[in-house]
């Protein structure tokens, strides 16, 4: 058997109003230290936006969680945290923030595969 790494994940919650503190999950954020690994994947719901808050700003949720994607992959497209290391562009991302786009509490598992708990994880929490 293969040995399994510990990884930390958390999710990316969307709160379209900040002010009524009603979110959904949106994508997961997955890093694996022993790998160098990190990984955003998200998943936009339409209708529970619209639900929560009928005139949401879709494209400014939509590029703040690609935005999400892009820090995690890292190079010059994802600004000034492009050129970090895997674990603080996951630190970066996971600090609380006060805006539409909110990452939840970080948990921890054991994974023999990273990018495949990510996949695991959107299907399992978000979709």
């Amino acid at each position: 058997m293969s040995e399994r790494d510990v990884f930390e994940y958390a999710l990316l919650r969307v709160v379209p109003r900040v002010e009524r503190g009603e979110c959904f999950n949106a994508g997961v954020v997955v890093y694996c230290r022993a790998r160098s690994f990190v990984a955003a994947r998200t998943h936009l719901d339409l209708a529970k936006l619209k639900a929560l808050d009928p005139d949401a700003d879709v494209t400014g949720v939509r590029a703040a969680l690609h935005a999400v994607e892009g820090v995690c992959r890292g190079g010059a497209d994802a600004g000034q945290a492009g050129g970090d290391d895997a674990g603080r562009r996951f630190r970066w991302l996971i600090a609380p923030r006060s805006t539409v786009v909110q990452p939840g509490p970080v948990h921890t598992g054991l994974t023999l595969d990273p990018e495949a708990e990510v996949e695991r994880l959107l299907d399992l929490l978000v979709r």
